[in-house]
């Protein structure tokens, strides 16, 4: 573990530099090729793939059953200061430099499985991890480890959780057509904004087992440009999140039954689709363990967190979703970090990246000593 120690300065170093070149879904070039080039020096098989940016990087071993880390590259696009462009404010930086300078830490280690590390485009679209999955990534895949860091509230600084339990998420896009008319005149209309209002307090009636955690909301309606007209359309989006996959799945039936009585009710033509589906965590106990060990032994047994569980998503969990065979989990890094993901003053202690980048060589090594 002294790797991390000596390389501290570089550590820091690359994370300030990704940092800088953040980029956003799809167009993460410059990134990629920062990472690949470091990777390549250090003696790894780089492959790219067509179509875009992701790549893995594999550590040869004895055996051809593979032990995979992943990490994301890909920036938000948001305000900062005044300005539109692309931020790092949920961490990717972070987390491929970790699994950066894990690869280079295990570089002249000669593993009994061979050691693959995925850095793949993409993951706030929630289609990375999936185009990887097409590219055939996970073929031999026995164990896949990830990380990420985590606001205060969740895991202080100094601790780490061997698994993150996010929730499934998705959102429903829609239109309400109704009937155009004078406002003077409504009864000659169908007012689409109504039947709206009547679909947000229906939705808000949702039941489902009381011991499943879930939500259901709007977050979007548009509709109308005059003060004195019933417009056409309306447009609206619902945000939905359960715990688990099984919730997700009745939560949507729900939510397309009430938009379609909605619809009768109101006599309005209400047209929907669910998008940006990402499935929840399911936890796999013997990966779990093997990143308890690893925090256990980087931070010590008071440490280390039982879970994380955390309301949003992560395109991670359609590696197992696709392929359910597969041990995986997702390290939680308590980093100190401030005022929250996605917020574009987001900053955490870099000291995180440091025990962060031992923890994941610990948990490769801790895999290697598997009989998969």
């Amino acid at each position: 573990m002294n790797f991390a120690d000596e390389h501290k300065e570089e550590i820091l170093k690359t994370y300030k530099e990704l940092h800088q070149l953040a980029e956003p879904s799809w167009e993460e070039e410059k990134t990629s090729q920062y990472i690949k080039e470091k990777l390549v020096n250090a003696g790894l098989n780089v492959q790219t793939y067509e179509g875009h940016f992701g790549f893995t990087a594999d550590l040869e071993g004895e055996k051809s059953d593979i032990i995979a880390l992943r990490a994301d590259m890909d920036a938000l696009v948001q305000e900062v200061d005044g300005e539109i462009k692309p931020n790092h404010s949920c961490g990717h930086d972070a987390h491929s430099t970790m699994v950066l300078f894990t690869a280079l830490a295990l570089s002249k280690h000669k593993p009994k499985h061979t050691v693959r590390f995925i850095f793949q485009p993409a993951e706030e679209k929630a289609a990375g991890a999936l185009k990887m999955i097409e590219d055939n990534v996970l073929q031999n895949v026995k164990f896949l480890g990830g990380i990420h860091v985590r606001p205060v509230m969740e895991i202080p600084y100094g601790k780490a959780a061997p698994v993150i339990l996010h929730n499934s998420t998705a959102s429903i896009k829609g239109v309400i057509k109704g009937v155009p008319a004078h406002a003077a005149r409504p009864e000659l209309g169908n007012n689409p904004l109504e039947a709206a209002a009547l679909l947000i307090g229906a939705i808000r009636q949702i039941r489902l087992n009381a011991a499943d955690h879930y939500s259901i909301k709007i977050t979007e309606l548009h509709g109308g440009e005059a003060s004195n007209s019933i417009p056409e359309n309306a447009r609206f989006t619902l945000d939905l999140r359960a715990e688990s996959n099984d919730t997700m799945e009745m939560l949507l039936k729900k939510a397309e039954h009430t938009i379609s009585t909605t619809g009768e009710l109101t006599e309005t033509e209400i047209t929907s689709k669910a998008e940006e589906y990402s499935p929840a965590a399911v936890k796999n106990s013997s990966a779990i363990e093997i990143a308890r060990k690893a925090i256990t032994s980087i931070l010590g047994e008071e440490n280390a967190v039982e879970a994380c569980v955390s309301p949003g998503a992560e395109d991670f969990h359609f590696y197992t979703a696709v392929n359910p065979g597969i041990a995986a989990t997702m390290i939680g890094l308590g980093c100190g970090l401030k005022p929250g993901l996605h917020h574009p003053k987001m900053q955490f202690n870099q000291e995180a990246l440091i025990y962060g980048t031992k923890i994941l060589t610990q948990m490769v090594l801790e895999a290697d000593q598997q009989p998969w």
